[in-house]
């Protein structure tokens, strides 16, 4: 019996769905799962197809060609570690263990580090695009060594999703800039998924209808905002209930649940002092959205205002539209300033126009304004900040100022806006030459000494305030 090309640990939906993702470009794949039902599973659907199960990890190993390639989906964390510490003594020089969930980029580094001599590769590989994704191809962010990705750089980009740019997948960079990459796109996607939630209740609010919702957002996707967010949005709003005679989405609690990706990106922004608003407020509000009771209590002591017969409906249609491209653009922004400023604090040597690059195709946060991101830091490879590039002033001129009129029109009716409020204090902030801080600054030398520099000379200097 001929041994199989590929390894796949962990057979749910993610890894199910990428062994059948292989197998259909010509791979021959054995699967593992502890879970007896997961393997039935994917005999089934993995019928007529170059598709094997193995009872057990040594059962795996001994299927697999040499140097065998073996990739884990498995729950991130305790479970990754688990499997290794099961998997490793199987194992042989050169063959390779890629981690493909959604692990924490410390313990990538932790386990990189770990297998560096033992002459096993480990490779931390983020993978976005969900369920169909993974089934008809992922956008793909593995990082490690260059030995390692060439090693199975034939088989990812066989299976990634392909644009007009190739199959996006790419080597991201040194240890674990795959999964830390990955984590600032969930960021990303957080906070573009909370903006969207922030128009959708202002136009809901003020009288549009699911019907008038759907055909704005079906309208949008054929615009600059397009994308698969964008696309998936209009088509929520079209789905009946199977319970009852509503629409499916008004049946659903506003109760936001989370993973920990959008957490890991604040805490890592925060840990390099990178400023990320508009992704926190993203998480913050997610907490919130889970307090339901409380807020169900605080509304009937402070009701809402109320002055939507005033608005124009067309008017705030088009304002909507284009302050959400402003807090996209910004929310792009934040990401990729943390990402390279990442890049350059662990040595990653992350080339953030490739990343955007495989970022077109397979992945959540796939639109139409990576194009023009992509040709900002193709332009100036040195770009610090999207504010910084000439390509985008005029254009965030424009739509600050949409969004500015939006967060007025929120604050007079009582609306929830606090991604799009962050994206704009975060642009007036960067934007602007003086900021009042020097009050802080003295302050903090007034109440602790903690000194303030001087615009008048260089170096530290205290006083005695009192």
């Amino acid at each position: 019996m001929s041994k199989s090309q590929f390894g796949m640990i962990g057979l749910g939906t993610m890894g199910r769905n990428l062994v059948l993702n292989i197998a259909d470009h010509g791979f021959a794949v054995c699967g593992y799962d502890r879970d007896t039902a997961q393997q039935q599973r994917l005999i089934s659907e993995g019928e007529g197809k170059p598709v094997t199960v193995a009872s057990s990890l040594s059962e795996l190993v001994n299927n697999l060609e040499k140097p065998a390639r073996i990739m884990l989906l498995v729950p991130a964390g305790k479970i990754v570690d688990a499997v290794l510490a099961d998997l490793v003594p199987l194992l042989q020089k050169d063959d390779i263990v890629i981690d493909g969930g959604n692990s924490h980029f410390t313990d990538t580094d932790r386990r990189y580090t770990e297998l560096q001599n033992s002459g096993i590769h480990f490779m931390g590989m983020g993978v976005s695009g969900g369920e169909e994704g993974a089934r008809f191809g992922p956008s793909m962010m593995p990082g490690s060594n260059l030995q390692s990705f060439n090693a199975v750089k034939n088989i990812l980009e066989s299976i990634a999703a392909k644009t007009d740019e190739g199959p996006c997948v790419t080597f991201i960079g040194n240890g674990a800039a795959g999964h830390y990459t990955k984590m600032v796109h969930n960021g990303i996607e957080y906070a573009m998924m909370q903006l969207i939630s922030e128009v959708y209740g202002i136009l809901r609010d003020n009288g549009l209808s699911n019907d008038d919702l759907q055909k704005t957002f079906a309208d949008w996707n054929r615009s600059e905002l397009q994308s698969f967010l964008m696309e998936i949005t209009a088509d929520i709003f079209l789905r009946k209930d199977d319970r009852t005679d509503s629409l499916l989405l008004d049946m659903i609690l506003d109760k936001a649940k989370q993973k920990g990706t959008g957490m890991w990106t604040s805490q890592s922004a925060m840990d390099l002092n990178v400023p990320i608003p508009t992704i926190d407020a993203a998480v913050s509000m997610r907490y919130l959205s889970a307090m339901k009771e409380e807020r169900v209590a605080a509304a009937k002591k402070y009701p809402a205002s109320n002055s939507s017969s005033a608005i124009d409906k067309t008017e705030l249609i088009s304002t909507c539209k284009q302050a959400l491209q402003f807090g996209w653009l910004t929310s792009y922004t934040q990401g990729l300033d943390l990402l390279r400023q990442a890049s350059k604090a662990y040595n990653y040597d992350v080339n953030i126009a490739e990343v955007l690059r495989i970022w077109k195709g397979g992945c959540i946060i796939r639109s139409a304004m990576l194009n023009d991101l992509k040709k900002a830091y193709l332009k100036d490879i040195g770009l610090t900040n999207i504010i910084q590039s000439d390509l985008f002033v005029s254009a965030l001129t424009t739509l600050r100022n949409a969004a500015a009129k939006l967060c007025n029109i929120a604050i007079q009716t009582g609306e929830p806006v606090a991604a799009l409020a962050a994206s704009l204090n975060y642009f007036d902030a960067y934007t602007r030459a003086k900021l009042p801080v020097n009050l802080v600054q003295a302050q903090r030398d007034l109440f602790g000494a903690h000194t303030y520099e001087r615009i008048d000379a260089t170096g530290s200097f205290h006083t005695d305030w009192k």
